[in-house]
């Protein structure tokens, strides 16, 4: 550990802590060329970034850099913990207690590879015990489209069915986000347009709502997309 002379009891422990990636080198080069010890190297280079700063002492110098690393910690520190919330957040609103009367889907898209061959599946529930399975190859992609063509798929099977209210789950954190907040999934722009532009048919007569669940709560339309995968088989 790299230690100032006992003589500057207030400055910190470790100049290597405060100092930045160049002065590092800076003194490695230093110490090569002049045939000096890397800590006195070291503590030169930094007097001369204090003067350079306008600081009459390096003491000044380090207190600034570690003011700097204690506000980027808390800045992290908070994005985190914002992150953490959103994500919660998410957990916690992940499958609502279904409303009386109200259809259920369910949606999931493989590639097999990733890309690959696409198989897509989706699932809707009615409350008089009505029952639509989709489960269809779709062409070759990637997940993220497999994903987003099975919840276009789900999505042409509720407009024709007409639901009052619809709740639809997937565990797909990238199509849900995309058309609930329009992160602008690259490449995807047009199965988000055409994903929103079903919903808002579907809000012309009643209430659709979209919740992300975890993958192990989304299993019949990932056995319905892997049933389509496996029918792929048949055309070899």
């Amino acid at each position: 550990m790299t230690t100032l002379p006992s003589s500057s009891p207030d400055l910190p422990a470790s100049l290597a802590d405060a100092a930045f990636h160049n002065e590092r080198v800076a003194a490695r080069r230093m110490a090569a060329r002049e045939g000096l010890d890397e800590a006195e190297a070291l503590l030169r280079v930094m007097r001369q970034s204090a003067t350079a700063q306008g600081l009459a002492e390096l003491a000044d110098l380090l207190a600034a850099r570690a003011k700097l690393k204690r506000d980027d910690a808390e800045r992290r520190a908070a994005k985190l913990a914002a992150r953490g919330e959103k994500v919660a957040g998410i957990k916690a609103r992940a499958r609502p207690a279904p409303q009386p009367g109200a259809w259920q889907a369910w949606f999931d898209g493989s590639a097999h590879p990733n890309p690959g061959r696409l198989g897509i599946g989706g699932l809707l529930l009615g409350p008089a015990g009505e029952r639509i399975e989709i489960s269809a190859r779709a062409g070759h992609g990637n997940s993220g489209e497999a994903e987003y063509l099975a919840l276009l798929a789900l999505l042409e099977a509720a407009v024709a069915a007409r639901p009052g209210v619809l709740a639809i789950y997937g565990d797909s954190q990238v199509v849900i986000s995309d058309v609930a907040g329009g992160a602008g999934a690259k490449g995807l722009e047009q199965h988000r347009e055409r994903a929103l532009d079903l919903m808002a048919q579907l809000g012309k007569s009643g209430r659709v709502t979209l919740h992300w669940v975890p993958r192990h709560r989304n299993g019949e339309a990932d056995r319905l997309s892997q049933q389509a995968i496996a029918s792929w088989g048949e055309l070899e």
